[in-house]
């Protein structure tokens, strides 16, 4: 078996059984590369779902793991079938998920045209009093006209109470819709922070998506081309995460996962720190301006935090640890080289006994208990 499906098959943690021998630790089962790579997109969408209607994140994630299960241990003949699934189960998420991305954009749609809309009523007042002024001014270019004295003094006095009182309802009218497009600006901002927050938050934990954490990237290295600073990134994941959810429930590992982020923000705490939560149980923490040393202090720190606590749910007492790759940016390295460095180093931590963290060096990798 490859390495690339060797690796992909362990990550996912699972119970593959007790061997023949009952003594030696059940190993994974080998796999063909198509199935491997059917298993490396499940994999993929697995780590890209956000909350969406009819589909907790959870519970979708639950279902693609069971796929993913029957596509490693399915026989030639029951594989036709867990396709089969598959094929039907994406199709009716996609046709949801198509669903909640259009109505997230006719929100947006929306917030725009009711401003756009107030601001149309706003031009239509101002037009139609234009219109009075243009009537007032021919009524006393007529009078003008008409040589009659006593009708231009009755015109022009008609006009300049008409025009004063018009300028003070303008004025006052004007006041007003500062005052509303104001209100509207402030209304329109405030509904568009959420909206864009709702879109780069995980539903479950409130971290950073991994759509944020994209981003952020970007940005993040753009700055460091510029300045130089140094920068770090750390991946993690939780120990058996699996076998958490496993034993107590998807209750409990939900509440597992909002304690790990609570434990990231209080020990990555700094205002610049960007914690995210890349999918199911791993999450990147990115710190500028940390070099490796740094980074290290603040990541044994998160994880003695994580190892001490006790965390409590109705009559539970749930202890977890995490497995953390670290890997400071090196001069004009891109986003995927940093991350594929981290995600080396984080696989070598889960491979050499997990609860500990392992530096990535450049293209090497150095092993730290």
């Amino acid at each position: 078996m490859k390495q690339w499906v060797k690796k992909l098959v362990e990550q996912f943690d699972m119970d593959w059984g007790t061997p023949s021998n009952g003594k030696e630790a059940p190993q994974a089962p080998s796999l063909s590369e198509d199935r491997a790579t059917l298993l490396y997109i499940l994999d993929v969408y697995n780590k890209h779902l956000f909350e969406i209607q009819n589909h907790q994140v959870r519970k979708v994630r639950a279902k693609l793991d069971t796929f993913a299960k029957e596509l490693v241990q399915s026989d030639a003949e029951e594989v036709e079938k867990a396709l089969f699934k598959i094929r039907q189960f994406i199709s009716s998420y996609r046709i949801d998920e198509y669903t909640y991305v259009q109505n997230t954009f006719d929100d947006f749609k929306r917030i725009i045209w009711d401003f756009a809309d107030h601001l149309s009523e706003e031009a239509h007042i101002e037009d139609s009093s234009q219109g009075d002024i243009n009537q007032s001014l021919e009524q006393l270019r007529e009078a003008v006209e008409s040589n009659s004295i006593e009708e231009l003094r009755a015109r022009s006095r008609e006009f300049i109470n008409f025009y004063l009182k018009h300028q003070n309802v303008n004025n006052e009218r004007r006041s007003k819709r500062m005052e509303s497009i104001k209100k509207n600006l402030t209304t329109v901002k405030k509904q568009l922070m959420e909206a864009n927050q709702t879109m780069r938050r995980d539903h479950l934990t409130g971290a950073h998506n991994r759509k944020s954490y994209d981003e952020q990237v970007r940005r993040y290295l753009q700055l460091h081309d510029i300045d130089g600073d140094p920068m770090t990134l750390i991946l993690l994941d939780i120990d058996f995460f699996k076998k958490v959810n496993d034993a107590y429930g998807h209750d409990i590992g939900d509440f597992v996962l909002q304690e790990c982020v609570r434990l990231l923000q209080e020990s990555f705490s700094r205002e610049e720190d960007f914690i995210a939560r890349l999918g199911g149980e791993e999450f990147a923490v990115i710190l500028p301006g940390c070099n490796t040393e740094a980074a290290i202090r603040m990541a044994e720190e998160a994880m003695n935090r994580i190892r001490k606590e006790v965390f409590v749910h109705e009559k539970l007492e749930i202890r977890f640890t995490v497995s953390m790759g670290i890997a400071e940016i090196t001069k004009n390295e891109g986003a995927d080289s940093w991350y594929k460095r981290a995600d080396e180093a984080l696989y070598e931590s889960k491979q050499t006994g997990r609860n500990k963290y392992t530096i990535s060096k450049g293209t090497a990798i150095k092993r730290v208990a």
